[in-house]
């Protein structure tokens, strides 16, 4: 359904250095400028940063997540260990195991913008 995902940043270079250090773990290499956007390839999709086209500050979406497959808890923790080195914040519960469910990790951007990365249990 979606081709790409792109969030406005405040800081182009700052943002650059938080999502090249999280996509590291996720084997996706760093962003690759185009037009002063930075684009981060893989076989699952696109993620995009970019300065808001319209002038206006970036702001995170209130309520939004951008969420993020990984295989295994310990590169879930690896991402969110990269993010918070990085600039990023931790936030909700600490990475884990929700009961019966999915291990979860949850960073906010240097922006704002919410982060999780997810790995389905089996």
């Amino acid at each position: 359904m979606f081709s790409h995902v792109m969030v406005g940043v405040s800081d182009l270079e700052r943002s650059k250095k938080f999502y090249d250090a999280v996509f590291e773990p996720l084997g996706i290499g760093p962003g690759v400028d185009n037009k002063g956007r930075y684009f981060y390839i893989s076989a699952g999709g696109v993620f995009a940063i970019t300065l808001p086209i319209n002038g206006e500050p970036a702001t995170h979406g209130n309520g939004s997540t951008v969420g993020f497959r990984v295989t295994s808890a310990e590169q879930a923790n690896a991402w969110h260990a990269a993010g918070v080195a990085n600039g990023g914040e931790a936030i909700e519960d600490p990475p884990g195991q929700r009961e019966g469910g999915p291990y979860l990790a949850y960073l906010r951007d240097p922006d704002g913008t919410k982060l999780c990365a997810l790995c389905m249990p089996g």
